[in-house]
């Protein structure tokens, strides 16, 4: 397989390092002393692997079935798994589906639905993608 046009390969690396990043925020300086009776955290908890595997195949998915410019990518480019492209896969075509049927906004709604549902099955999806699989 070639590689990716520059432009593409920066789009990919920037969406993969802003999901990264979404856990991270940057937290205001320790209180003074004094006000350890605060209640307010600290920092934001990461999100869990079913927030960001729902999050990820989600967006693909819906990026697919619109058929943006990015959608074409392939699995590792878009930052997926194994199990997580297979639930990328299931969805978009559940969605097309409900595309033909009861229009696009029912669609992408379906896919948010129909994702977050196998993400909390699967616990997140977030098993090794070292033993590739071809696309079906």
């Amino acid at each position: 397989m070639g590689t990716l046009p520059r432009t593409a390969r920066y789009a990919a690396h920037t969406l993969l390092a802003a999901l990264a990043l979404t856990g991270c925020s940057s937290s205001a300086p320790p209180s003074a002393a004094g006000s350890a009776g605060s209640t307010s955290p600290s920092s934001p908890a990461p999100p869990s692997p079913v927030q960001v595997c729902t999050s990820l195949v989600s967006y693909w998915a819906k990026e697919t079935l619109l058929g943006t410019k990015w959608s074409g990518l392939d699995w590792e480019q878009k930052g997926l798994s194994n199990d997580q492209y297979a639930i990328h896969e299931d969805a978009v075509a559940a969605g097309r589906a409900e595309e033909r049927t009861a229009g696009r906004d029912r669609a992408l709604e379906l896919i948010d639905r129909f994702v977050a549902q196998r993400c909390a099955d699967e616990d997140g999806a977030m098993r090794s993608s070292e033993d590739w699989r071809p696309p079906t």
